[in-house]
């Protein structure tokens, strides 16, 4: 009987193939890149801001700033965790939560108000990533309710074009708020929050995160058209609406948080369409003057529904999902025989 031969050993494959779960395409931008690149986005803001309100705007940033970031040095410490403060998102959360506040805000509140943020909102859920709204926005509505006078005393800025009595005269969203022009409301020459001012700087930096690209224009877009077309039926001013209060800053730096906001493109003009509606209903029809932090909040808890329903068709599906709609539409029409 002859020797049998033994089987020759395939030489193994130098790419062998790997079944990972998704996501499968890997980038080198990552969270401290992308919240490096929002911190150099809002920079002309909180410049502008600091010019027209002086030193005190500046201590409100670096007091939300500096509170922010300590806050989640100090919970790291606490759970004995590597320390996130690298990835720049408590930062990123600090600014955006002083342009949410007046300049004339007591430092104390502003410590508060990181507190929530940081504390009660993000790290209470699991940190960044987990959070079910944004950090900043939460922050701002519990000191617009804990502290509401403090929240709505203004300092005129120290550069005026009109001819009005600044001191005296509310946000440009008020009843009895004067009529401001396109060039004051671009240049954020009244009063208000420090991220109601400058509406140029806040979309000179949109500009900078398109081309980077950090955000996408569906939410923004979604958010600032449907209140300008609603704001254009109701009988008012579009452009008024849009450059008044903190809809710039909202619509562009805290709708499209990518931790609260949905993931795909459809999801997001859907998000940003519902920020319009519920903003220009609390504007027209509610008690209170701005509405974009309580929608954005609002929309923010809709988000997983959102996800749900604007799903992305995977490469080839196209076909399997028209199928799948006359099959259902076969299905519903023998039920009505």
């Amino acid at each position: 009987m002859a020797e049998q031969q033994p089987l020759e050993q395939e030489a193994p494959a130098t790419n062998p193939l790997v079944l990972r779960p998704a996501p499968q395409i890997s980038s080198a931008v990552t969270t401290h890149i992308i919240m490096r690149d929002v911190l150099v986005a809002l920079t002309p803001a909180a410049i502008m801001s600091v010019v027209l309100f002086g030193i005190n705007a500046l201590l409100v940033i670096a007091t939300s700033v500096g509170s922010c970031v300590l806050f989640e040095y100090l919970w790291c410490r606490l759970r004995k965790t590597e320390s996130t403060i690298s990835d720049l998102s408590a930062a990123v959360t600090g600014l955006l939560l002083a342009f949410n506040v007046p300049s004339t805000l007591p430092l104390y509140m502003v410590v508060i108000g990181a507190f929530v943020a940081i504390i009660m909102t993000k790290e209470l859920f699991g940190g960044l990533g987990r959070n079910f709204a944004n950090p900043a926005i939460v922050g701002r509505i519990f000191l617009a309710v804990a502290f509401p006078v403090a929240m709505t005393t203004f300092a005129p800025p120290s550069i005026a074009l009109s001819p009005v009595d600044v001191v005296s005269s509310a946000t440009p969203l008020a009843p009895t708020a004067e009529p401001l022009s396109l060039l004051e409301l671009l240049l954020g020459t009244h009063m208000g929050v420090l991220g109601e001012t400058s509406a140029l700087a806040l979309l000179l930096g949109f500009v900078f995160l398109l081309v980077r690209p950090v955000v996408t224009w569906h939410i923004p877009v979604g958010y600032m058209g449907t209140v300008a077309l609603l704001s254009l039926l109701a009988g008012k001013s579009p452009l008024e609406q849009l450059l008044s209060g903190g809809l710039v800053l909202g619509a562009i730096y805290m709708a499209t948080d990518y931790s609260t906001c949905p993931a795909t493109k459809r999801g997001k003009l859907v998000f940003g369409i519902g920020c319009g509606i519920i903003t220009c209903l609390i504007r027209f029809f509610g008690n209170l003057n701005e509405g974009v932090a309580f929608s954005i909040l609002f929309m923010n808890l809709l988000v997983p529904y959102i996800d749900q329903l604007t799903p992305n068709i995977p490469v080839g599906g196209e076909e399997i999902m028209a199928e799948r709609r006359r099959a259902r539409r076969a299905k519903g029409g023998e039920g009505h025989e």
